[in-house]
């Protein structure tokens, strides 16, 4: 069969495909299909409002192309196989996998449950088996090197306030507390709730008041008791032992679910238990998770999609072309002299460093060691003053035009500007020269590297049009609004 008659077939079946699809493929870059939908929604990306360069179909089909050249360049190169690429991918599909986990749609319950259990059990073994108990206390505080006086003053104040509470009703006790304490206690933390301790067991708390309080029972008030950090009284307000699963369940699973890496443990659980069931590895049903979700979302299949192709483009393109432009020296400077004439300056330029000294005498060592020096060694050797502890100099390198640097107008262009010093450093000069126009690639470094970068991708895309085969179905392109 002819080359002729292959092209008639290959144009049949995508009219046909046309036909008979919604969703038809625009066009195949090495053997890889590219359907109107997966176009439509990078072009329409690329072209949204506030867009400045926006393409129409026709200009932007042959970039598109382009594009997916290059990810045919990266997976022939097997970029997609280099660990960090690969465990970048998986991370994205992980991002796109372990929120939606957490829908109702899957059913995570058995490990909520498992973990809200796991939880519990912790916190009972925290507590133990004795009874928990919720007391106030209020507190006359005492230092441990107190003299004899401040004791006794101590212990008399504790006295009348436990007088104050012995006199009053049972029924009325536990308001009376909160409020004397509010008052009196020098525990200033408790004192705001009223005297309030966190529940506790046994263990928790100082032995002396933690043997008053066991000694309680419900609604009882302890006498003074004495312990290292003063004088307390102690009001008993429930004791018991630590409540069933079922009392805390909810709480706990309210507790849970406000925890982000909970969430993510979740997710990580419900992919566990799949590949447990199938003997598949965590990777695997992450993709196969991945691939039902974005069969369901067309958006997020294109954006997924787009995710991958820039990945492999963004690598293979770092790899081929701007690693070595930036590392091209010598090519650099042949581009340069090719097209010397677009690197011209309108106005002289001032190639060299300005100085910032500590005083004048500095200033006058610093330009007689640079006396006869290298172009590229005047910022090291102005420095050389310098030491660890004390900066005499400091210095400034570059390719200066007009009105960029103060100082540089006003000493070398003879502007009428004010000099400005650096802080610390008042006495300023400069050390170069003036240059009419760029002598070397380095003179115009940033504009020739971009320029010659571009050029080298351009030959690239071109060389990666020879080598895979391409067809574009005009067709279904005429088929895409702008």
């Amino acid at each position: 069969m002819n080359k002729i008659c292959l092209f008639a077939l290959s144009m049949a079946l995508g009219l046909s495909a046309v036909a008979q699809t919604e969703d038809p493929v625009i066009m195949r870059v090495n053997g890889k299909t590219i359907t109107r939908s997966e176009f439509v929604y990078s072009f329409s990306k690329n072209n949204s409002e506030g867009v400045l360069d926006k393409k129409t179909v026709e200009e932007y089909v042959p970039l598109y192309v382009n594009f997916k050249l290059k990810v045919a360049e990266a997976e022939n190169q097997c970029i997609d196989t280099i660990p960090s690429i690969k465990e970048e991918l998986y991370g994205y599909k992980e991002q796109i996998v372990y929120p939606l986990i957490k829908s109702p749609e899957y059913d995570c319950e058995w490990y909520v449950e498992k973990v809200a259990r796991d939880t519990y059990n912790r916190t009972a073994s925290y507590y133990g088996t004795d009874d928990l108990l919720t007391v106030s206390h209020i507190l006359i505080p005492l230092r441990q090197d107190a003299t004899s006086e401040q004791k006794a003053a101590a212990k008399a104040r504790i006295d009348s306030v436990y007088s104050v509470l012995k006199a009053v009703p049972s029924a009325q006790i536990e308001e009376a507390f909160s409020e004397l304490a509010q008052k009196v206690s020098g525990d200033l933390g408790s004192a705001k709730q009223g005297g309030a301790l966190p529940r506790f067991g046994k263990g928790r708390m100082i032995p002396d008041f933690e043997n008053a309080a066991y000694a309680l029972k419900e609604g009882l008030l302890s006498s003074p008791v004495e312990t290292p950090v003063g004088y307390h009284v102690i009001y008993m307000k429930k004791r018991g032992p630590f409540e069933p699963y079922e009392f805390h369940h909810d709480d706990i699973i309210r507790f849970l679910q406000q925890q982000p890496a909970f969430q993510d443990q979740l997710a990580k659980a419900y992919v566990d238990s799949i590949a447990q069931q199938q003997g598949k590895s965590h990777a695997d049903v992450v993709e196969n998770l991945f691939q039902q979700i974005i069969a369901k979302d067309a958006d997020l299949k294109n954006l997924s999609q787009e995710y991958y192709d820039g990945t492999l483009m963004y690598e293979v393109t770092k790899k081929d072309v701007w690693n070595k432009v930036q590392d091209d020296i010598t090519g650099q400077e042949a581009y340069f002299k090719a097209h010397k004439k677009d690197y011209a300056w309108k106005s002289p330029r001032f190639t060299g460093i300005v100085i910032h000294a500590k005083d004048a005498v500095t200033m006058a060592k610093v330009k007689k060691l640079l006396k006869g020096v290298a172009e590229e060694d005047w910022a090291k050797t102005a420095v050389s003053l310098n030491n660890d502890s004390v900066k005499f100099v400091r210095v400034e390198r570059g390719i200066f035009e007009q009105g960029v640097n103060s100082n540089v107008d006003k000493l070398v262009f003879k502007q009428n500007t004010e000099l400005k010093p650096m802080k610390d450093y008042p006495v300023t000069d400069v050390w170069g020269k003036k240059l009419k126009a760029p002598r070397t690639a380095m003179d115009v470094k940033g504009v020739v590297m971009a320029d010659y970068q571009n050029e080298q991708e351009k030959l690239w895309v071109e060389s990666l049009r020879k080598k895979y085969p391409i067809e574009v179905f005009e067709d279904v392109v005429k088929t895409v609004k702008n």
